[in-house]
């Protein structure tokens, strides 16, 4: 009896050490549909102990177009994963993008429709719209609001946040322009942002806490037309810190 007890007991303490609080992925009909979620997520939890959900008010998202990181394909649609910065959402990204992610996306077999592939190619989007803003503005635009968490340039290469991505590496994202024309949309951006004529003032109950970031339509123009022409980071090469 006390052997089996034993037995009992180091088999609980092997188990994985599972997160309490499950994250929400929301998900397109076709993927929820096609029974790769079921596929994924139990092992994605079972080898790093993070519980990943399928659920429609997900805090991540999975997209059949930008913005978000690319992370497999069917047939003629690449799937975008849309997260926030919480560590355990990078961590779920990381995977899919790892080999054994890839491996474990392209193992499943549909009962209907046609394969995923976790590898493929991005073709280059030649963009046609014209940015008109003004450049120069954009610049001090950017190192005024945006270089208190962003590296905007070598001139506040040491002032960003670690974990917050420089303007060189967001630039050399396929979907830079989209991001940066929704920044204001996308988290955490939306808790301190006001952009004139576009965002609801901030609730009297619920102010910015930090000092907001406050600029107009034409202003968003001129940092785009900033970042249009800066030099974009080399992502095949090893990540250093800008």
């Amino acid at each position: 009896m006390r052997f089996v007890l034993l037995c009992l007991s180091l088999t609980l303490t092997a188990t994985p050490s599972w997160s309490q609080e499950a994250i929400g992925l929301a998900a397109p009909d076709e993927i929820s549909n096609s029974g790769l979620l079921q596929h994924i997520l139990p092992r994605f939890s079972l080898k790093t102990g993070v519980r990943v959900v399928a659920d429609d008010n997900g805090v991540m998202a999975l997209a059949p177009a930008p913005p978000g990181d690319p992370v497999f394909a069917r047939d003629e649609t690449v799937y975008h994963l849309r997260i926030n910065a919480s560590a355990k959402e990078i961590k779920f990204r990381d995977w899919l993008l790892s080999d054994i992610g890839k491996r474990t996306v392209e193992s499943f077999v549909p009962a209907e429709g046609g394969p995923f592939s976790a590898n493929f190619e991005i073709a280059d989007v030649v963009e046609d719209a014209k940015i008109d803003g003004d450049a120069a503005l954009g610049q001090d635009l950017s190192f005024t609001h945006c270089g208190r968490c962003h590296v905007i340039g070598p001139q506040n290469r040491m002032n960003g946040l670690g974990s917050t991505p420089s303007f060189a590496v967001l630039r050399a994202m396929p979907d830079w322009s989209e991001r940066f024309q929704a920044f204001f949309a996308l988290n955490p951006h939306p808790a301190f942002t006001q952009i004139e004529g576009v965002t609801e003032p901030f609730p009297p109950e619920r102010p910015s806490p930090i000092h907001p970031v406050e600029i107009s339509l034409d202003d968003l123009e001129a940092i785009l037309a900033f970042v249009a022409a800066i030099s974009a980071a080399d992502l095949g090469a090893p990540l250093q810190l800008q």
